[in-house]
């Protein structure tokens, strides 16, 4: 298989989406199409379905699609079942109707050969099996059943009839039958959405191995990684082709533009210079020639274009002045969270300045938990401690994507009532809702932009401890990146749930893993714990490293208990000696005087080295 598209431009109704658009897309290779949330990434995915989308483009070229060999394309863009009565396996055995009507005729065949011995009917079961073998049909069953319970499907539920199902599995399942068919082309648009980690690794591996072509929308950098070897950029309407996977891309674009940019600058220089002699020599007879070759070469010249600079504008909100918390601020003691059943028990101390990445398969109470802590729901059994001062955010990545009629500028006042309309449409504005913006309705808001007013709302306040359930879902690269920025360099608390391993490995500095029907804690980040579970590493020091943590506190603890002491101690000396300074045979005595300022000097200097290992001390627990 084989498509050239040269100079193909995508009009929807008055607005032009893509304008310059060269792809090459060949048998076996992994792409990627990455740009900005609005670049026109699912656009030209559709396009590529419906090559009637395309127009002649803005470029050189002469516009034309060019296909060789057969191209049987699989796009997943909408969940839609015909018969919604008929079970789990049904629906799934229809991606093998071939292999399951040749199965039928082989048994037919071997029951007549049995009848009687018919060479016709002999060298007729002989060939059926042949292409059956040809065809995959010993090892479909095994295929869809491994696709099954790696996309987190039980025995039970192949009984289960699809209208039984969720949304989100409902998904999956249509997921399952693209991968099944096994298309030339398969285009997977942000196929990682709402895929724990472990599907998503199971997928990644998958797609590694996918014999055909493969072109995948994503912002999950390290999926991409993993898979691609060509990556296509669109920025401002136009494509751009880097041979490599992401990171590499992201290396090359900035070595690309320097390069390009001083080529520019380079060419204006020589540009001004070429003029400057003509403009000095042209009226003179004797250099007129020669200053008229300088205005031909600038004629003959490739103009290089300046290169744009990419699109990098993103949210901003500052979250270094919030307020202290206490050094406590969860205690969890033997927690059970869930609703008509226990998902999980924990117990554990959350101490100032965590970053606790929340990870797990689907369904086992990940945000059941962070509803748990923010009082949403109810605990089963055992109970919360609450430290002091917290003022606590909470993003719920569900409520985040619901819609109303309300413009965003009513539905954040809605939220914070207290703020002017100019405090409002300032807040909202640093949230990349500028001028219109603020009046769009919220049901006309895509995923990003749903999710960015959710964030301004919550950090408006400077929360000192937050609890994020997905808030990179629907955010795009830049938008993750800085979001890791912000949180990296937060002073806070954090809890969040994510199945975006490099947010995760970036952001988390220790780990709660919902695995094998418990929660584990791990007072490291994702990067150790990957690498422990890929050399099976039976990793129990955690609840060692807790009890040496505690063991350290405790001694801290009384160590800043003494320090205390000696402080008072020392302070109700100093007061002591400023009140002697009073005292008329004090005063009136300069040598008395002299040696009780003396004695106040060097009080506070010992003071002030109390002070700052009082506070070093604190700084350690």
């Amino acid at each position: 298989m084989n498509i050239k598209i040269r100079n193909a431009g995508v009009t929807l109704g008055i607005n032009t989406i893509l304008e310059e658009v060269n792809l090459d897309i060949n048998d076996k290779d992994k792409i990627a199409i990455v740009g900005r949330n609005g670049a026109g990434k699912t656009t030209l995915l559709r396009a590529l379905i419906d090559n009637s989308l395309f127009e002649s483009g803005v470029g050189e070229d002469k516009f034309s699609i060019t296909k060789l060999g057969s191209c049987n394309i699989g796009y997943l863009e909408q969940v839609a079942f015909s018969n919604e009565e008929i079970t789990l396996i049904e629906e799934i055995k229809k991606s093998f109707s071939n292999l399951i009507e040749l199965e039928n005729r082989i048994n037919n065949l071997y029951l007549k050969m049995n009848e009687n011995n018919n060479e016709k009917v002999i060298l007729e079961y002989t060939e059926a099996l042949e292409e059956y073998k040809l065809l995959g049909g010993y090892s479909y069953q095994k295929e869809y059943e491994n696709l099954l319970n790696k996309f987190g499907f039980t025995e039970s539920d192949k009984n289960k009839r699809i209208k039984e199902f969720s949304g989100g599995e409902k998904t999956k399942i249509a997921f399952i039958k693209l991968l099944l068919s096994k298309p030339d082309l398969l285009i997977l648009d942000e196929p990682t959405n709402h895929l724990d980690i472990k599907t998503i690794e199971y997928l990644e591996n998958y797609l590694k191995e996918y014999p055909k072509t493969v072109i995948i929308v994503s912002h999950d950098r390290m999926f991409l990684d993993n898979i691609v070897n060509i990556v296509y950029e669109i920025d401002y309407g136009k494509t751009y082709k880097y041979i490599g996977n992401y990171t590499f891309y992201e290396k090359e674009k900035e070595i690309r533009y320097n390069k390009l940019l001083k080529d520019y600058e380079f060419q204006q220089k020589e540009i001004k210079r070429l003029r400057s002699i003509y403009e000095r020599f042209r009226f003179k007879p004797t250099k007129a020639s020669m200053a008229l070759s300088k205005l031909k070469q600038i004629e003959r010249m490739d103009l290089i274009e300046k290169p744009r600079e990419t699109d990098l504008r993103t949210f901003r909100t500052n979250l270094n002045e919030i307020t202290k918390t206490g050094k406590l601020v969860m205690n969890i003691k033997n927690l059970s969270i869930g609703y008509d059943k226990v998902l999980a028990t924990l117990n554990l101390e959350v101490l100032r300045g965590m970053k606790i990445g929340i990870i797990g398969e689907n369904g086992i109470g990940k945000s059941t938990l962070l509803k748990t802590l923010y009082s949403l729901i109810k605990p089963l059994a055992g109970e919360i401690e609450m430290g002091i001062k917290l003022n606590i955010g909470y993003f719920d990545q569900n409520l985040a994507m619901q819609s109303n009629d309300n413009t965003v500028i009513e539905e954040f006042r809605n939220y914070l009532p207290e703020l002017s309309y100019e405090q409002a449409r300032s807040a909202l504005g640093s949230f990349l809702f500028k001028g219109e913006d603020v009046d769009k309705k919220i049901n006309v808001l895509s995923g990003g932009e749903k999710v960015r007013l959710q964030l301004c709302k919550i950090l408006y306040n400077k929360p000192n401890v937050l609890l994020l359930d997905e808030p990179t879902n629907h955010m795009d690269i830049i938008g993750k990146e800085h979001l890791e920025d912000i949180l990296k360099e937060y002073t806070g608390t954090l809890i969040f749930v994510s199945h975006d391993r490099y947010f995760v490995k970036k952001v988390a500095k220790e780990l709660l893993v919902f695995e094998n029907n418990k929660v584990v804690y791990y007072p490291y980040g994702y990067s150790e714990y990957e690498e422990k579970r890929i050399k099976n590493i039976d990793i129990k020091v955690e609840n060692k490293v807790k009890k040496n943590e505690k063991v350290n506190n405790y001694n801290l603890n009384k160590q800043i208990k003494e320090l205390e002491r000696e402080i008072t101690n020392k302070e109700k000396k100093l007061d002591t000696l400023k009140e002697e300074l009073f005292k008329e045979e004090v005063y009136t005595n300069y040598e008395k005087s002299l040696e009780i300022n003396k004695l106040i000097e060097s009080t506070q200097k010992e003071l002030d080295k109390l002070y700052k290992e009082w506070e070093d001390m604190n700084n350690k627990v």
